[in-house]
């Protein structure tokens, strides 16, 4: 799928990721990675950041204490990192930029839906407090029945939700670890971020520096809802 084909196409429903696409979250789970890693006295694997992103807190737990050499840790990394991210997610809940004018304008239009590894709690708290939640008809998290990213159960879950199959779904996703998630439950996607190099740059239709994206504000003005 090129970006052409992104462009010319109209949705019938919308999913988003919430950290780091529809909050600016990454930097506080960057800064709870470290805040744990330090209390537990361990130092940060070289590249630990980009292997954690959009992963679920347990398995970034697991992830810790398995780059560490330390798994009997692996359950009170995670309690610590989510008590951490939690509090800081608390004192500074903010949007991404063009979030909530993109949520604006397709929720006057279209179903929407959030896709999130994160607990249910967290992710409508924050939204809550940005002014989003309400225009959400779904909010999807992993859990016992619902595997976390990158399994598509929480995409195909939240389409199928919206009431429409996958396919006529669009992703709208930061992490690769998202986006992966939404190919293989066969959504369209929209990566926001720097295009990675080499195959990765696959995962994602269209990439966009910020949902603010002229371009993409353009699109959704003429395609959405048509």
């Amino acid at each position: 799928m090129t970006a052409r084909n992104i462009l010319s196409w109209s949705p019938s429903a919308i999913v988003f990721d919430c950290d780091g696409t529809l909050m600016d979250t990454e930097r506080h789970w960057q800064e709870a990675r470290t805040s744990t890693f330090r209390a537990f006295g361990l130092k940060p694997p070289a590249g630990f950041a980009g292997r954690a992103k959009g992963v679920h807190y347990k398995e970034c737990g697991a992830l810790m204490a398995k780059e560490t050499g330390k798994p009997d840790l692996a359950d009170d990394l995670a309690d610590t990192l989510l008590i951490t991210f939690t509090a800081l997610v608390d004192e500074d809940p903010v949007t991404m930029p063009g979030a909530a004018a993109l949520v604006g304008l397709a929720a006057r239009h279209l179903p929407l839906a959030v896709a999130s590894n994160c607990p249910r709690e967290m992710v409508e708290s924050c939204l809550d407090r940005a002014g989003l939640l309400r225009s959400f008809k779904h909010v999807v998290v992993a859990g016992e029945s619902v595997r976390p990213k990158p399994e598509p159960d929480v995409y195909d879950v939240a389409a199928r939700l919206c009431g429409v199959p996958p396919e006529e779904a669009l992703a709208v996703e930061d992490s690769l670890t998202g986006m992966e998630s939404a190919r293989r439950a066969g959504l369209r996607v929209i990566g926001l971020g720097a295009v990675p190099p080499g195959p990765e740059a696959e995962q994602a239709d269209l990439w966009v520096a910020s949902l603010a994206d002229r371009e993409l504000v353009k699109w959704a003005r003429s395609r959405i809802g048509a």
